[in-house]
């Protein structure tokens, strides 16, 4: 249903309650507009997530809108938004205030909640993720097999440029454990994949990648 026939359903709805005399009208209300809030919150969440990270200025309001998107899709049992909701409270944590402890929790939530309804997407953000928080707290063969499961789901769905992204931060990990050849082989394959999806942003990642992983 289009944002506009949610807002005509609404106002149909207070017609219904306000001069009809349906009260069942207004619980009826409550859930059509909760399911115009919650993508909404979650869009506006993501894009200030993305403005974060291209000039690095924090905006508080970023969790507030993911926060209220878990409570409305939890509200409206819809669990893969709810999941992915929780996901990017867990990201606000790790990226935004550096806190990858902090926001492991949301992660395995996030991941369990995802997993329950197949949602393979989802799943392969969270435990890309929770592949960082093991990474940061030292724990590589650990992180490294999140990271390859990451990989693996987004193959799976046919994300081609998550699948990138994923090969270039495997290629991180190893060059970190002492796998030079190993890294340079996750970015070949990287730079493949991302070329044939016309993923220009992460080929930028790849060569910096590369830059980072010979010096």
């Amino acid at each position: 249903m289009r944002g506009q026939d949610w807002i005509e359903d609404a106002g149909a709805l207070f017609e219904a309650a306000m001069f009809g005399g349906d009260s069942s009208a207004l619980e009826r209300s409550d859930e059509v507009l909760d399911a115009v809030e919650a993508p909404l919150s979650m869009a506006r969440g993501k894009v200030l997530h993305v403005r974060f990270l291209e000039d690095r200025d924090e905006n508080s309001q970023e969790l507030v809108l993911f926060e209220r998107a878990a409570e409305l899709y939890q509200r409206l049992g819809e669990a893969s938004g709810e999941a992915e909701a929780l996901f990017w409270i867990g990201c606000w944590h790790q990226v935004v205030k550096g806190d990858s402890a902090a926001g492991r929790p949301y992660f395995e939530r996030s991941y369990a909640l995802a997993k329950s309804v197949d949602d393979r997407m989802t799943m392969s953000y969270a435990v890309r993720h929770l592949g960082f928080a093991d990474r940061d707290a030292g724990h590589f063969e650990q992180a490294r097999e999140r990271l390859t499961e990451s990989v693996r789901l987004r193959r799976e769905i046919g994300f081609r440029a998550g699948e990138a992204a994923g090969l270039v931060a495997l290629a991180y990990l190893a060059a970190e454990t002492g796998g030079s050849s190993e890294a340079l082989h996750h970015l070949d394959e990287a730079q493949s994949v991302a070329e044939s999806c016309g993923a220009k942003a992460v080929c930028g990642w790849i060569e910096e990648a590369r830059t980072v992983i010979r010096s």
